[in-house]
């Protein structure tokens, strides 16, 4: 794709670092992609009751509020001897940050052993062309690990320190940045979207080999 028909693309969500890691994944594509806050899109109120829902009503919202085409994510962690619990709550599990949701699931989980203390994090991407978009692209991935008895490491944020990597043998708090950002659920996540792009992209009349 040309620059000069370099398509401006909004990011329905103000972090920065999510910014950079979708950014670096799609470069491929010479996508101009924004953050809302550039727009000055409001928040909008998470309703939905599934990570998918999530991510489309945000993608909706800044689709529609811009006059862009949108990517929106939604995540979150999932643990199987809590029926899936955080869930799309993981944010506001405790209702007060991220150590407080972290001391909360350790209280949850009690004694439970290691080998039962199973968990993933979820990432769905969305993509919409405009806010009415019949067909919006969504890209899902897992990552799998178990929940630890207490915090390790500080690379990271969230439930990091609490997700362990049975692989590696440390937290995702205690990975290396460049390898959390192959092998984690966003990370996989991006490179599912990249690909979906790409393949919408080549089925246009623009599309050049």
């Amino acid at each position: 794709m040309s620059a000069a028909r370099k398509q401006t693309v909004v990011l329905a969500s103000g972090n920065r670092g999510k910014l950079r890691e979708l950014g670096r994944v799609l470069s491929p594509l010479e996508m101009d992609l924004r953050p809302q806050s550039a727009f000055d899109v409001p928040e909008v109120e998470e309703t939905g009751l599934s990570f998918v829902e999530n991510a489309l009503i945000k993608a909706r919202a800044a689709a529609r509020a811009t006059g862009l085409a949108a990517i929106a994510d939604d995540s979150g962690l999932e643990v199987d001897h809590l029926l899936g619990a955080p869930g799309i709550h993981s944010a506001r599990y405790s209702g007060d940050g991220d150590q407080a949701n972290n001391t909360k699931l350790i209280a949850e989980l009690g004694d439970l052993p290691l080998e039962q203390r199973t968990a993933r994090f979820q990432c769905v991407l969305v993509y919409m062309r405009h806010w009415r978009d019949p067909t919006p692209i969504i890209c899902q991935a897992a990552w799998e690990g178990q929940i630890l008895f207490q915090a390790r490491g500080d690379n990271g944020f969230g439930y990091d320190p609490l997700f362990y990597l049975p692989q590696y043998q440390c937290s995702s708090a205690e990975l290396d940045s460049n390898e959390k950002n192959r092998i984690s659920h966003r990370a996989k996540a991006s490179i599912a979207l990249l690909a979906a792009l790409r393949d919408r992209q080549c089925q246009s009349p623009i599309c050049h080999p």
